[in-house]
């Protein structure tokens, strides 16, 4: 990986995308520490000490890189961004307008990306009211004394903090499109890819401190092995070979080549892990807002810890099913079928229309099954592994380390592809 890089920075148009990428990521991480107006910080700082969030909260101030805990003007992160993202390819499946554009090439996934963009600041304006009403109320930092509040208590102030987070979510968006667009890799992964890793050394640290050096080695080598599993399964493959026929058309003769359909085995990628722990994180959300000795709180704080058996066997259940459901959302073979029917393929041994459709239907299932394993795999096994050890932080979860792994990966192979064709180019010049 490091001999990729050194050949990249020696190519001066990649040279130039990856220091623009560097430095919008930059960018990001010093407005994670810029403090939102109407926040006290000396309050905030000394109710942070000994704080240990678990639920929704944990997920999203990880994929914010700790912004949403400082309350700064990325609290939110780029998770509205992944929600609307998210839900804009879900209503695919329920609106038939919305499959309809997707269907019609760029000038419909044009009009999709801006679809998206609304969403975003929809969510964000949402995200913000309930983050402020949290820190307000004191449910986003359980513990911290009433008599030092860490918001200051006024309607245009919360107004004022609504406006800026907000904001700051629009400029994450922007950003990550300004990756995507004129740098290196995707930039929405790649800032979540940042904010996991930056973060990462300080919980190691806080666990080495409080428990022991030992369990900060146990975890490096937990890592490491999870990381050669992950990087095993996503660079498999299943190719389903294409060939096409020749057709005359004027006085040319076209066709007549042999492809494949790559198909992975984790096809939907880690989707299902954060839907998984997003649904499973709203209870606890929800009990923030009511009495905290009611019955039924208690018995949702009693049975949806992270260590007890009715939370895994449902974690376990939903990354199934979300798996298979995204799965079909991804990868239609009744499209598939037909685009291939149209311009003259087939699959060696199966007839065009149908039961090209149906074969493919029944890989993509056989295929599913394997990834859906593979994913409660390795998103329950850091947590079993951990409990033991009474380490509950989620960058070492398996959500953290397929979106690591698989961003590396993604991120790698773009800079390998591009190094391929700038030497094709140069041979070529000479």
């Amino acid at each position: 990986m490091l001999k990729v890089f050194v050949q990249a920075f020696k190519t001066p148009d990649l040279r130039r995308k990856l220091l623009f990428t560097f430095f919008i990521i930059a960018m990001y991480r010093v407005g994670s520490r810029i403090p939102s107006p109407g926040v006290n910080y000396a309050n905030l700082h000394e109710c942070l000490a000994n704080q240990e969030q678990t639920g929704l909260m944990d997920l999203v101030n990880l994929f914010s890189g700790g912004a949403l805990l400082s309350l700064s003007i990325f609290a939110m992160g780029i998770m509205p961004y992944i929600t609307a993202s998210i839900i804009v390819q879900m209503m695919r499946v329920a609106i038939p307008r919305f499959e309809d554009l997707y269907r019609e090439g760029q000038a419909g996934q044009t009009k999709l990306t801006q679809y998206t963009r609304y969403l975003t600041i929809a969510l964000g304006v949402l995200q913000s009211v309930t983050i402020i009403y949290l820190a307000r109320s004191g449910q986003l930092l359980p513990g911290c004394a009433s008599d030092k509040p860490i918001v200051k208590q006024s309607i245009g102030m919360y107004l004022l903090m609504m406006l800026v987070m907000t904001a700051g979510t629009a400029l994450i968006m922007w950003l990550a499109e300004l990756i995507t667009e004129r740098g290196i890799g995707n930039g929405m992964s790649l800032l979540i890819f940042a904010g996991i890793v930056a973060n990462m050394p300080a919980h190691l640290a806080s666990i080495g401190t409080a428990g022991g050096w030992w369990k900060v080695l146990f975890i490096i080598g937990l890592i490491l092995l999870i990381t050669l599993v992950i990087v095993f399964v996503e660079q498999g493959q299943r190719r389903i070979p294409v060939q096409y026929t020749k057709r005359q058309i004027g006085g040319r003769m076209y066709g007549g080549t042999t492809t494949y359909i790559p198909l992975k085995i984790n096809l939907p990628g880690v989707i299902p892990v954060i839907f998984a722990v997003s649904l499973l994180a709203l209870p606890q959300m929800v009990t923030r807002f009511a009495k905290q000795d009611a019955s039924w709180v208690l018995w949702i704080g009693a049975h949806f810890s992270h260590n007890s058996p009715l939370y895994l066997i449902a974690y376990a259940l939903l990354v199934l099913g979300f798996t298979f459901f995204y799965s079909t959302i991804t990868f239609n073979p009744e499209e598939i079928a037909d685009n291939m029917k149209k311009y003259g393929g087939f699959i060696p041994g199966i007839r065009a229309g149908r039961p090209t459709a149906e074969y493919l239907h029944y890989l993509l299932n056989r295929l599913t099954t394997a990834g859906s394993i593979y994913l409660v795999i390795v998103a329950m096994v850091p947590i079993l592994v951990l409990i033991p050890l009474n380490i509950t932080q989620m960058p070492f979860g398996g959500t953290t380390l397929l979106i690591m792994v698989g961003v590396g990966l993604q991120t790698v192979q773009q800079i390998n592809a591009q190094l391929q064709q700038h030497h094709y180019q140069g041979f070529l010049d000479k």
